[in-house]
Protein backbone atom coordinates (compact mmCIF):
# COMPACT_ATOMS: atom_id res chain seq x y z
CA UNK A 1 0.00 0.00 0.00
CA UNK A 2 1.20 3.15 -1.11
CA UNK A 3 1.21 6.20 1.97
CA UNK A 4 0.69 9.71 1.00
CA UNK A 5 3.58 10.62 4.26
CA UNK A 6 6.49 8.48 4.26
CA UNK A 7 6.61 6.01 6.73
CA UNK A 8 9.92 7.15 8.43
CA UNK A 9 8.16 10.52 8.76
CA UNK A 10 5.34 8.88 10.70
CA UNK A 11 7.71 6.85 12.86
CA UNK A 12 9.61 9.93 13.94
CA UNK A 13 6.80 11.64 15.48
CA UNK A 14 7.71 13.04 18.99
CA UNK A 15 6.36 9.92 21.05
CA UNK A 16 4.94 12.54 24.09
CA UNK A 17 2.14 13.88 21.24
CA UNK A 18 1.18 10.61 20.39
CA UNK A 19 1.14 9.78 24.44
CA UNK A 20 -0.95 12.97 24.69
CA UNK A 21 -3.40 12.40 22.09
CA UNK A 22 -3.77 9.15 23.54
CA UNK A 23 -4.84 10.27 26.69
CA UNK A 24 -1.71 9.35 28.39
CA UNK A 25 -0.93 11.36 31.79
CA UNK A 26 2.21 12.40 32.53
CA UNK A 27 3.89 11.52 36.23
CA UNK A 28 3.85 14.25 38.25
CA UNK A 29 7.72 13.43 39.56
CA UNK A 30 9.42 11.46 36.77
CA UNK A 31 8.78 13.61 33.31
CA UNK A 32 9.41 10.60 30.99
CA UNK A 33 6.96 8.06 32.59
CA UNK A 34 3.01 8.31 31.66
CA UNK A 35 -0.18 6.96 32.87
CA UNK A 36 -1.74 4.94 30.02
CA UNK A 37 -4.78 2.57 29.76
CA UNK A 38 -1.93 0.24 29.17
CA UNK A 39 0.06 0.51 31.85
CA UNK A 40 2.89 2.63 33.41
CA UNK A 41 4.95 3.84 30.12
CA UNK A 42 8.45 5.59 29.73
CA UNK A 43 9.07 7.52 26.87
CA UNK A 44 12.76 8.60 25.89
CA UNK A 45 13.56 9.88 22.52
CA UNK A 46 11.90 7.50 20.34
CA UNK A 47 12.30 4.59 22.34
CA UNK A 48 9.55 3.38 25.42
CA UNK A 49 9.02 0.75 27.64
CA UNK A 50 5.98 -0.45 29.38
CA UNK A 51 6.92 -0.98 33.15
CA UNK A 52 3.45 -2.95 33.80
CA UNK A 53 3.71 -5.42 30.66
CA UNK A 54 7.65 -5.49 30.52
CA UNK A 55 7.75 -4.82 26.94
CA UNK A 56 8.89 -2.22 24.77
CA UNK A 57 9.59 -0.70 21.34
CA UNK A 58 10.37 1.83 19.23
CA UNK A 59 9.02 4.97 17.23
CA UNK A 60 5.64 6.08 16.89
CA UNK A 61 3.88 3.32 14.87
CA UNK A 62 4.96 0.29 17.31
CA UNK A 63 3.50 3.25 20.51
CA UNK A 64 0.37 3.31 18.84
CA UNK A 65 -0.03 -0.37 17.99
CA UNK A 66 0.67 -1.00 21.76
CA UNK A 67 -1.45 1.73 22.79
CA UNK A 68 -4.40 0.80 20.71
CA UNK A 69 -4.18 -2.60 20.36
CA UNK A 70 -4.15 -2.32 16.24
CA UNK A 71 -1.72 -3.81 13.89
CA UNK A 72 0.75 -1.70 11.68
CA UNK A 73 -2.26 -0.30 9.01
CA UNK A 74 -4.39 0.66 11.67
CA UNK A 75 -1.54 2.71 13.44
CA UNK A 76 -0.69 4.06 10.49
CA UNK A 77 -4.09 5.59 9.93
CA UNK A 78 -4.99 6.38 13.18
CA UNK A 79 -1.45 8.78 13.10
CA UNK A 80 -2.39 9.66 9.19
CA UNK A 81 -5.65 11.73 11.01
CA UNK A 82 -4.06 13.64 13.25
CA UNK A 83 -0.86 13.96 11.20
CA UNK A 84 -2.65 13.99 7.51
CA UNK A 85 -0.13 16.82 6.11
CA UNK A 86 3.26 15.93 4.32
CA UNK A 87 5.24 18.54 5.62
CA UNK A 88 4.88 17.93 9.43
CA UNK A 89 8.32 18.38 11.47
CA UNK A 90 9.20 15.52 14.10
CA UNK A 91 7.53 17.42 16.78
CA UNK A 92 4.40 17.43 15.02
CA UNK A 93 4.12 21.02 14.19
CA UNK A 94 3.53 22.28 10.49
CA UNK A 95 6.42 23.14 8.32
CA UNK A 96 6.51 25.21 5.30
CA UNK A 97 3.62 25.73 3.50
CA UNK A 98 2.55 23.13 0.77
CA UNK A 99 0.45 23.25 -1.97
CA UNK A 100 -2.71 21.21 -1.47
CA UNK A 101 -2.65 17.70 -2.96
CA UNK A 102 -5.86 17.14 -5.54
CA UNK A 103 -8.69 15.25 -4.13
CA UNK A 104 -8.36 11.28 -5.64
CA UNK A 105 -11.70 9.38 -5.06
CA UNK A 106 -11.51 5.92 -5.75
CA UNK A 107 -12.99 4.36 -8.33
CA UNK A 108 -16.54 2.90 -8.22
CA UNK A 109 -17.35 -0.65 -8.77
CA UNK A 110 -20.86 -1.76 -8.50
CA UNK A 111 -19.52 -5.91 -8.72
CA UNK A 112 -18.87 -4.93 -4.80
CA UNK A 113 -21.64 -3.39 -3.95
CA UNK A 114 -22.62 -6.85 -2.36
CA UNK A 115 -19.67 -7.28 -0.17
CA UNK A 116 -20.16 -4.04 1.40
CA UNK A 117 -24.17 -4.41 1.91
CA UNK A 118 -23.49 -7.14 3.89
CA UNK A 119 -20.85 -5.64 5.84
CA UNK A 120 -23.03 -2.48 6.59
CA UNK A 121 -26.53 -4.75 7.23
CA UNK A 122 -25.11 -7.98 8.40
CA UNK A 123 -21.42 -6.91 10.23
CA UNK A 124 -22.69 -3.50 11.63
CA UNK A 125 -26.51 -4.07 11.87
CA UNK A 126 -27.11 -1.02 10.08
CA UNK A 127 -30.84 -0.66 8.31
CA UNK A 128 -30.70 -1.50 4.94
CA UNK A 129 -33.29 0.77 3.75
CA UNK A 130 -31.00 3.72 4.89
CA UNK A 131 -27.75 2.01 3.04
CA UNK A 132 -29.69 1.58 0.30
CA UNK A 133 -30.89 5.09 0.47
CA UNK A 134 -27.39 6.36 0.87
CA UNK A 135 -26.31 4.39 -2.48
CA UNK A 136 -29.11 5.46 -4.11
CA UNK A 137 -28.34 9.83 -3.84
CA UNK A 138 -24.77 8.55 -4.34
CA UNK A 139 -23.21 9.54 -1.00
CA UNK A 140 -21.98 5.89 -0.56
CA UNK A 141 -20.41 3.74 -3.12
CA UNK A 142 -18.21 0.35 -3.64
CA UNK A 143 -14.67 0.45 -4.55
CA UNK A 144 -12.62 -1.82 -6.50
CA UNK A 145 -11.08 -3.10 -3.54
CA UNK A 146 -14.53 -3.55 -1.64
CA UNK A 147 -14.52 -0.77 0.61
CA UNK A 148 -16.85 1.47 1.44
CA UNK A 149 -16.78 4.86 0.39
CA UNK A 150 -18.57 7.89 2.10
CA UNK A 151 -18.81 10.86 0.85
CA UNK A 152 -17.39 13.98 2.70
CA UNK A 153 -19.93 17.06 1.29
CA UNK A 154 -19.43 20.48 1.61
CA UNK A 155 -21.08 23.79 0.20
CA UNK A 156 -23.35 23.44 -2.73
CA UNK A 157 -22.95 19.30 -2.46
CA UNK A 158 -19.44 19.52 -3.67
CA UNK A 159 -17.43 16.61 -2.79
CA UNK A 160 -14.49 17.34 -0.18
CA UNK A 161 -13.14 14.08 0.39
CA UNK A 162 -14.40 10.72 1.43
CA UNK A 163 -14.41 8.02 4.18
CA UNK A 164 -12.81 4.57 3.12
CA UNK A 165 -14.25 1.42 5.73
CA UNK A 166 -12.75 -1.85 4.85
CA UNK A 167 -14.98 -4.53 4.99
CA UNK A 168 -12.68 -7.80 4.68
CA UNK A 169 -11.84 -9.93 7.23
CA UNK A 170 -9.33 -7.29 8.67
CA UNK A 171 -11.18 -4.30 8.13
CA UNK A 172 -9.70 -1.14 8.06
CA UNK A 173 -10.43 2.81 7.86
CA UNK A 174 -8.94 5.62 6.00
CA UNK A 175 -9.75 8.40 4.05
CA UNK A 176 -9.26 8.74 -0.01
CA UNK A 177 -6.11 11.24 -0.85
CA UNK A 178 -6.17 15.05 -0.85
CA UNK A 179 -9.74 14.87 1.46
CA UNK A 180 -10.44 17.93 3.52
CA UNK A 181 -12.29 17.65 6.73
CA UNK A 182 -12.76 20.85 7.07
CA UNK A 183 -14.45 21.68 4.05
CA UNK A 184 -16.69 19.18 4.06
CA UNK A 185 -18.45 16.05 5.91
CA UNK A 186 -20.64 12.80 5.43
CA UNK A 187 -24.25 13.81 7.21
CA UNK A 188 -27.45 11.56 7.33
CA UNK A 189 -30.94 12.62 8.53
CA UNK A 190 -34.60 11.13 8.54
CA UNK A 191 -36.37 15.00 8.96
CA UNK A 192 -35.84 18.40 9.52
CA UNK A 193 -34.27 18.67 12.58
CA UNK A 194 -32.28 21.47 14.60
CA UNK A 195 -30.74 19.18 16.91
CA UNK A 196 -26.63 17.57 15.30
CA UNK A 197 -24.76 14.74 17.01
CA UNK A 198 -20.95 14.74 16.09
CA UNK A 199 -19.39 11.15 15.87
CA UNK A 200 -16.48 10.11 14.79
CA UNK A 201 -17.07 8.01 11.43
CA UNK A 202 -19.71 7.97 8.96
CA UNK A 203 -21.01 4.36 10.76
CA UNK A 204 -21.34 6.03 14.29
CA UNK A 205 -23.24 8.69 12.42
CA UNK A 206 -25.87 6.13 11.06
CA UNK A 207 -25.40 4.25 14.13
CA UNK A 208 -26.44 7.44 15.75
CA UNK A 209 -29.34 8.13 13.31
CA UNK A 210 -30.89 5.02 13.59
CA UNK A 211 -30.84 5.10 17.94
CA UNK A 212 -32.35 8.80 17.73
CA UNK A 213 -34.36 9.29 14.49
CA UNK A 214 -34.75 12.84 15.48
CA UNK A 215 -31.23 14.20 14.87
CA UNK A 216 -29.12 14.68 12.16
CA UNK A 217 -25.71 13.02 12.60
CA UNK A 218 -22.13 14.14 11.62
CA UNK A 219 -19.39 12.38 11.25
CA UNK A 220 -15.91 13.90 11.75
CA UNK A 221 -14.02 11.71 10.23
CA UNK A 222 -12.02 11.13 13.83
CA UNK A 223 -12.47 13.08 16.85
CA UNK A 224 -11.68 16.48 15.27
CA UNK A 225 -12.65 18.64 18.22
CA UNK A 226 -12.76 21.76 16.36
CA UNK A 227 -13.28 21.37 12.39
CA UNK A 228 -13.75 24.52 10.16
CA UNK A 229 -17.81 24.45 9.36
CA UNK A 230 -18.75 23.89 12.96
CA UNK A 231 -19.07 27.73 14.17
CA UNK A 232 -21.51 27.84 11.23
CA UNK A 233 -23.67 25.38 12.40
CA UNK A 234 -23.68 27.15 15.71
CA UNK A 235 -24.27 30.58 14.03
CA UNK A 236 -27.37 28.78 12.50
CA UNK A 237 -28.50 27.97 15.77
CA UNK A 238 -28.74 23.94 15.72
CA UNK A 239 -28.34 22.47 18.77
CA UNK A 240 -24.99 20.72 18.50
CA UNK A 241 -23.97 17.09 20.76
CA UNK A 242 -20.41 16.21 20.90
CA UNK A 243 -21.21 11.92 20.57
CA UNK A 244 -17.37 11.11 20.56
CA UNK A 245 -16.12 7.61 21.13
CA UNK A 246 -16.15 6.75 25.12
CA UNK A 247 -12.79 6.20 25.54
CA UNK A 248 -9.41 8.57 26.48
CA UNK A 249 -9.04 10.29 23.43
CA UNK A 250 -12.99 11.09 22.68
CA UNK A 251 -13.54 12.43 25.96
CA UNK A 252 -10.61 14.77 25.79
CA UNK A 253 -11.36 16.04 22.53
CA UNK A 254 -14.65 16.15 23.17
CA UNK A 255 -13.65 18.17 26.64
CA UNK A 256 -11.29 20.88 24.31
CA UNK A 257 -14.25 20.81 21.48
CA UNK A 258 -16.66 22.35 24.40
CA UNK A 259 -13.58 24.38 26.07
CA UNK A 260 -13.34 25.81 22.40
CA UNK A 261 -17.00 26.11 21.92
CA UNK A 262 -19.08 26.38 25.13
CA UNK A 263 -22.54 26.10 23.79
CA UNK A 264 -21.80 22.23 22.63
CA UNK A 265 -22.35 19.64 24.78
CA UNK A 266 -21.52 15.98 25.57
CA UNK A 267 -22.98 13.18 24.12
CA UNK A 268 -20.82 9.79 25.66
CA UNK A 269 -22.16 6.74 23.67
CA UNK A 270 -23.18 4.17 26.42
CA UNK A 271 -20.81 1.66 24.78
CA UNK A 272 -17.48 2.50 23.20
CA UNK A 273 -19.01 3.97 20.36
CA UNK A 274 -22.33 4.57 18.62
CA UNK A 275 -22.81 1.26 16.29
CA UNK A 276 -21.24 -1.11 19.33
CA UNK A 277 -23.94 0.33 21.05
CA UNK A 278 -26.75 -0.24 17.96
CA UNK A 279 -25.38 -3.74 17.80
CA UNK A 280 -25.83 -4.59 21.74
CA UNK A 281 -29.09 -2.82 21.76
CA UNK A 282 -30.74 -5.04 18.49
CA UNK A 283 -28.73 -8.26 20.00
CA UNK A 284 -31.03 -7.62 23.24
CA UNK A 285 -33.96 -6.97 21.29
CA UNK A 286 -33.30 -10.24 19.61
CA UNK A 287 -32.19 -12.26 22.69
CA UNK A 288 -36.11 -11.21 24.04
CA UNK A 289 -38.14 -11.91 20.64
CA UNK A 290 -38.58 -8.46 19.48
CA UNK A 291 -37.50 -9.49 16.34
CA UNK A 292 -38.32 -12.72 14.01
Amino acid sequence: MRWQIPIDQLRSIDLKIILRLAGAVRDRYDKNKWRTDEGIISASGQKFYNWSQSRGGGGAIDLVMHLKKCNFTDAVHWLLAYFPRADMQRDGSPGPAQPRPALRLPPRDDSKLGAVIHYLVIKRQLDRSLVQSLIDCATLYADPKSNAVFLLLGKEKRVAGAELRGTSSSPWRGMAPGSTKDRGYFSIQLRKTTTVVLTESAIDAISCLILYPHCMAISTSGANPNPAWLESLLHERYSVLCGFDSDSTGDRLAEKMIQLHPAVKRLRPPKKDWNELLITVRSCAYSKGQFS
